[in-house]
């Protein structure tokens, strides 16, 4: 009955190498390039951009930084993703273009929204202590518009 056991473990540590080695060769996610950056808006404050830089440029600029295990399937796949969808709804480094969601970017940034839980926990920089997340969600609104200053609000 162990030599079963021990046989059918193999077999399926054999098949789960084999799939993981597999999905290797699936192209998606390994363009590790930034487009250039274009224009960027007119920060309030440097403070303010340092902050953005910290928690956001990763998936809202085209100056991510690729980590090592950003070139290993699935997670290439999952990084990829996140940072196509995230340059798509507000990008930094293409201030010339309409960016439709920025006025709500200070909101989700004080909400907790953004930066995500997942990206939170493997990029320590990117946790914000209250004051700091209270202080870019101030500068966003203040740098795009849209949202007020949490002082501001009754």
């Amino acid at each position: 009955m162990a030599a079963r056991s021990r046989r059918f473990w193999l077999m399926a540590g054999s098949a789960a190498t084999a799939l993981f080695l597999a999905i290797q060769l699936v192209p998606y996610g390994r363009d590790y390039t930034n487009p250039p950056v274009v224009s960027e808006p007119s920060w309030n404050s440097p403070g303010t951009r340092a902050l953005a830089e910290r928690a956001c440029f990763d998936c809202h600029s085209n100056q991510t930084r690729w980590p090592a295990y950003a070139r290993v399937a699935p997670g290439s796949w999952l990084i990829a993703h996140d940072v196509a969808e995230g340059r798509e709804h507000l990008n930094f480094s293409e201030w010339q273009r309409a960016q439709e969601e920025a006025k709500e970017s200070a909101d989700t940034v004080r909400e907790g929204e953004m930066p995500p839980v997942q990206y939170r926990l493997l990029h320590p920089e990117a946790r914000l202590s209250a004051d700091e997340r209270e202080q870019l969600a101030a500068g966003l609104a203040a740098t795009v518009g849209g949202a007020v200053a949490s002082s501001d609000r009754e």
